[in-house]
């Protein structure tokens, strides 16, 4: 009886996990100087953590992983910083695609792609067709994105498209939205962390009713324990979509 009681629990669990699951990977600068490390050591902890948290996400079903990489207002950071970061994306895409191959992994740009370097444009677009046809995982890297600046490409899209302005709707704006080609383009949950409590206009359009998470840790300490631990939070919240 009591077999039959924990199978319940544990199937009534699995429903409820999040099919899409997207990062905000706040922290990294912060932790190197807690310990005393450059910056630049802080990003390669934390390029070394997403490995880990997306192996472990594939391991509990998600079936959608997003990491915001670059926002379209880090920019404004130091020369030898960025073209540091647009190394490690590089590697990124790199690992990922290898990975990819054997777990039928679609990997999927959100973002602009006119204004990093060529080289990096190209490997993203190189693994976007390799790994167009497959469906079972989903692989997302928001780089040199920002929600707002999505909406104002959305639009722009809207503008010249054969769409007439009186049948636009929700339903159909989606599909001028960088998120397009996901089966679930909307996260389920969204989880920051470095302790800090604001969205940066991250997913505008899709998050308008995730669930959020906001943990303290910086994100290279952020291990795949914490990403089960902020699943479990989400199986027990209710969500009502303003109903």
């Amino acid at each position: 009886m009591l077999g039959s009681i924990k199978k319940i629990f544990l199937f009534s669990i699995m429903k409820n996990i999040p099919n899409h699951i997207a990062i905000v990977p706040d922290g990294n600068r912060r932790w190197a100087k807690k310990n005393n490390l450059p910056s630049f050591y802080g990003h390669q902890k934390g390029f070394e953590n997403s490995i880990k948290l997306t192996k472990k996400a594939r391991e509990l079903g998600i079936k959608v992983l997003t990491f915001w990489a670059f926002s379209t207002e880090n920019w404004q950071r130091s020369k030898e910083e960025v073209n540091f970061l647009m190394s490690l994306f590089y590697q990124m895409i790199d690992k990922n695609l290898e990975a990819a191959f054997k777990d039928k992994v679609r990997i999927i740009h959100l973002g602009r792609k006119d204004r990093i370097p060529k080289s990096l444009a190209e490997k993203i677009i190189q693994a976007e067709n390799e790994t167009a046809n497959f469906k079972k995982y989903f692989f997302v890297v928001a780089l040199d994105y920002g929600g707002r600046d999505e909406l104002l490409r959305a639009m722009q899209r809207f503008k010249n498209s054969n769409f007439k302005h009186q049948d636009l709707s929700e339903k159909n704006f989606n599909q001028f939205l960088d998120t397009k080609e996901l089966p679930y383009p909307n996260p389920d949950l969204i989880i920051r962390t470095s302790g800090e409590i604001r969205t940066s206009g991250f997913m505008l359009w899709q998050g308008a009713y995730s669930e959020w998470i906001f943990s303290p840790k910086y994100f290279p300490e952020f291990t795949p324990q914490d990403l089960q631990a902020c699943i479990d939070e989400y199986t027990k919240r209710q969500r009502r979509f303003g109903r």
